[in-house]
């Protein structure tokens, strides 16, 4: 199989529709998604496929002539010991086969492939001085849907050397690969040429395996699949949060224009306008004649939600920088005929920018529960308790709000920062660590959770609208989410198992991001 090559200007001859053009500088966060999800096939570009190239040539010329890390020596605490020229041709394997020691589970399949079309990219920045067939086969295997086996822990966001290496003998044919659709459990084969889709065996040597390893693209991946899906979420449950604003009859001077003009955040400023587009409120809306400031979890809505916008909007931009990056140690700059040793991949911003996403996105879910608990309250809605039927003592959606509190107990124990952590490595060569890898495994799993915490939400504010008749003018964002919402969820509302009902909403989720992005 031979990678497409487009040249500078991006055209694309093939039939396939909606390629993704690899070239070290444009990949986005929905790219990566896109190629990890099987939706888009990776298109490499001419002009950074002749970087690769360049760059690999002034590799080998620096390592001949001069001490390379990890190419004339050892890498680590062994950094001082040069590698004999008779040894140079073995020493790339043995240092894949010494760094593959990833432990724990097998990742999932749209995870490895996320880590395959990251460090694809950053190869064609530029800088790692590898041999361009390498790009080829990792554009190769995310064509087909072949991905190596990657174990879960092996990085303390100091660089993914376990799962690289891992990645890096599967391409050289000594690691087992798993064919598109596999689900991940038994026997693979180790040879590449056993599963289907997998690219031919690559002959590595010393100037390989560090260059390919020196990245951190399994976090990255991963931190790129977490934001897309999350940034979905957030947006969708300020349309839940909408509907729950209609249920207890809100009022909507909250998101008025002056309020947020007054004190001009951007997030704040951009939720409330939301906010009124959804609800078809004018910018200037109206205070109502009864109760006087509703509880905090429709009053202070743009103010909560707004800085996990921002925050999502930061991660972004460190995400868009990562991957497409020449972050390699050391930098190959065939300009200059130099390779510049240094700190680059050391992920202190990455790190800082997923614990400030989680601990925003758990301000956000935390109001989920506020506006749930107040949806129960019949000072609020004008129904029955819990939102129960009409039989006596009835408990309506009172289980709820425990599970909802379950949920967002394990949404907070994930939102811990893990740029806490410290670490002492390799004799104390490497004395400092971002954990970057953890902060973006703990996004990741954050994503079921924040998704039930809303989905529980919004089950009731259906509940309440059905309850009150309510309907809003179906023209309205909100009164097109409402339509969808009763077409799926189960209008039953007599005592009995919701957990079939909170599951159908947590899906109906990514549904109502696509509302939120046709606004009105």
């Amino acid at each position: 199989m031979s990678s497409q090559i487009v040249d500078a200007a991006g055209a694309v001859s093939s039939g396939h529709t909606g390629p993704v053009v690899l070239d070290g500088i444009g990949l986005r966060v929905e790219d990566v998604v896109r190629l990890a999800d099987g939706r888009a096939r990776p298109v490499l570009r001419a002009d950074a496929m002749k970087r690769v190239a360049e760059s690999w040539d002034a590799a080998r010329q620096i390592a001949a002539t001069g001490r390379v890390y990890g190419r004339s020596t050892g890498v680590g605490a062994n950094r001082n010991e040069d590698v004999p020229t008779e040894a140079a041709a073995e020493h790339g394997l043995r240092l894949l086969r010494s760094h593959a020691g990833a432990i724990g589970e097998e990742l999932p399949a749209r995870e490895v492939r996320a880590l395959l079309a990251v460090r694809a990219n950053q190869l064609l920045a530029g800088g790692a001085g590898l041999r361009p067939t390498m790009v080829t086969a990792l554009c190769e295997a995310l064509e087909s849907g072949a991905y190596p086996v990657v174990n879960e822990f092996g990085s303390v966001g100091t660089g993914d050397i376990a799962a690289l290496a891992q990645v890096g003998l599967a391409l050289a044919g000594e690691h087992p690969w798993r064919e598109a659709g596999s689900s991940g459990a038994g026997g693979a084969s180790g040879e590449p040429r056993g599963v289907a889709g997998a690219p031919e065996p690559q002959h590595l040597d010393n100037n390989d395996a560090l260059a390919f390893i020196s990245s951190n693209a399994l976090t990255l991946g991963q931190a790129a699949l977490a934001l897309h899906e999350l940034r979905g979420l957030l947006e969708a449950t300020q349309v839940v949060g909408a509907l729950s604003v209609l249920a207890v009859d809100g009022a909507q001077e909250a998101y008025a224009a002056p309020v947020h003009t007054a004190r001009p955040h951007r997030g704040s400023v951009e939720v409330a306008r939301r906010m009124r587009e959804l609800l078809g409120a004018a910018d200037r809306p109206t205070p109502p004649l009864g109760r006087l400031q509703d509880p905090y979890g429709f009053r202070c809505l743009p103010q909560i939600h707004g800085p996990a916008h921002d925050a999502a909007d930061a991660l972004e931009e460190v995400v868009a920088i990562e991957i497409n990056a020449a972050a390699e140690n050391p930098l190959i700059t065939p300009e200059d005929m130099a390779a510049y040793h240094h700190g680059g991949f050391y992920q202190a911003q990455l790190a800082l920018a997923l614990d400030h996403f989680r601990l925003a996105l758990t301000q956000v879910a935390r109001l989920s529960t506020s506006r749930l608990s107040t949806l129960n309250e019949p000072v609020y809605t004008r129904l029955r308790p819990f939102l129960a039927d009409h039989e006596p003592a009835s408990s309506g959606v009172m289980i709820l709000e425990y599970a909802a509190g379950a949920a967002l107990g394990e949404l907070r124990a994930f939102s811990a920062p893990a740029s806490l952590g410290h670490a002492v490595l390799s004799r104390g060569v490497e004395e400092q660590a971002s954990f970057a890898s953890l902060a973006a495994r703990q996004t990741l799993r954050a994503c079921g959770a924040y998704r039930l915490v809303v989905g529980c939400e919004l089950v009731a504010a259906v509940r309440a609208l059905r309850q009150r008749e309510f309907r809003p003018d179906p023209d309205l964002p909100v009164g097109r989410a409402l339509e969808l919402a009763l077409s799926v969820l189960n209008e039953d509302q007599a005592d009995r198992p919701l957990t079939d009902d909170v599951t159908a909403a947590a899906a109906l989720l990514d549904r109502f991001t696509d509302i939120w992005r046709r606004g009105g």
